[in-house]
C-alpha cells in the first residue's frame, strides 16, 4: 500500500502564520522534506520520530536538483510513509509544486497539497502595504526574477498597467536591471517601491526608494522581495533611520555613497568600505 504526500506551505516566516492543516501534518509526519528557508522554529513543530532532510536550493551552494527531490517524494511515499514537502510560502507561487505534483500522479501517489501564506501577502501585511487598494491600485502581477535556466527570460509583461502593484519574488541584487525593465513595460521612473528583507521575521527590513533609484538600494539579507506601485505610498510611515535601529545597523544596509553621507551628517569622519 503506497503513503501520501503533502505539499505544505510554511509561509514567509512567523511560525505563527502556518496553517492549522499544516501544524497536524507536521506533528503526524513519517518524513520531512524542507526548504532551506523554512527556519528551526517551523521544524521544532515536526513530530519528533520523523525523517528530516533539508533539500532546499540555495545560490552558490550544493544542494539537492528538482529532480531528486522528486524522487525522493516517489520513493518515500512508495514505502507507505506519511510525507511532508515543507516550502517556504505557498507551494504553487514559485515554489514549483506543480512539478512535484506531475511525478507523484505519475506513480500513483496520493499527493495533497495545503497552502501557505505567500511571501507577497506576508511582506505587504508586515510593512502595511495594501496591494490593492480603490484609486490606486485595481491588479496584481507577481513576477520571479529567478529561472530555472540563464535563457529562461520571458517571464516579464510586455506592458505593466499604472493601476498594477507588482510583485517580484527573488528579485536578486541587479536592481538597475529590473528597474530598466520595469520602465520598459511602461511604468514611470518616479513609481515607489520596496524592498523588503526577512519579511515577518524579527530581522526584517524595509527599504523605500523609487524605480528610477533603484540601482542604489542595498543589499538587504535574503530572502528579499520587491514591490513596485503607487500602494508603496501608503506603506506605514517609517524613515530610513527608525526602520532600522542602531546607527551601525544603518551603515550595514545602505549603499557606501549613502552610508558616508551619513557618517558625516552625524558627525564621523571615517567609514570603512566594506567589500563588495
Amino acid at each position: 500500500m503506497a503513503g501520501k504526500v503533502y505539499l505544505v506551505g510554511a509561509g514567509p516566516g512567523d511560525p505563527e502564520l502556518l496553517t492549522l492543516k499544516a501544524l497536524r501534518v507536521l506533528r503526524t509526519a513519517d518524513v520531512v522534506l524542507h526548504d532551506e528557508l523554512v527556519g528551526p522554529e517551523i521544524l521544532s513543530l515536526v513530530s519528533p520520530t520523523a525523517q528530516v532532510q533539508n533539500v532546499g536550493k540555495r545560490c552558490g551552494r550544493k544542494s539537492a536538483t528538482q529532480a531528486e527531490i522528486n524522487a525522493l517524494l516517489v520513493n518515500y511515499g512508495l514505502l507507505d510513509l506519511r510525507v511532508v514537502r515543507l516550502k517556504g510560502g505557498d507551494p504553487l507561487i514559485f515554489g514549483r509544486g506543480g512539478e512535484e505534483i506531475e511525478a507523484l500522479r505519475k506513480a500513483n501517489l496520493d499527493v495533497e497539497v495545503i497552502p501557505g501564506v505567500t511571501a507577497a501577502l506576508g511582506a505587504a501585511a508586515a510593512a502595511q502595504i495594501p496591494l490593492t487598494h480603490r484609486g490606486l491600485s485595481s491588479s496584481l502581477i507577481f513576477i520571479t526574477n529567478h529561472h530555472a535556466s540563464a535563457s529562461d527570460t520571458g517571464d516579464w509583461p510586455a506592458s505593466i498597467s499604472p493601476t498594477a502593484t507588482v510583485v517580484v519574488y527573488m528579485p536578486g541584487y541587479a536592481y538597475a536591471a529590473t528597474a530598466r525593465q520595469l520602465v520598459a513595460a511602461g511604468l514611470k521612473a518616479s513609481t515607489p517601491c520596496a524592498i523588503i528583507s526577512q519579511a515577518t521575521r524579527p530581522e526584517e527590513r524595509v527599504y523605500k526608494t523609487i524605480v528610477e533609484d533603484l540601482h542604489s538600494a542595498p543589499r538587504l539579507p535574503a530572502p528579499t522581495l520587491l514591490v513596485v506601485g503607487e500602494v508603496v505610498r501608503l506603506a506605514e510611515r517609517r524613515s530610513l533611520q527608525e526602520q532600522f535601529s542602531t546607527r551601525s545597523t544603518i551603515e550595514e544596509f545602505l549603499p557606501l555613497a549613502q552610508s558616508e553621507s551619513f557618517a558625516q551628517s552625524q558627525g564621523i569622519t571615517e567609514i570603512s568600505e566594506r567589500p563588495e
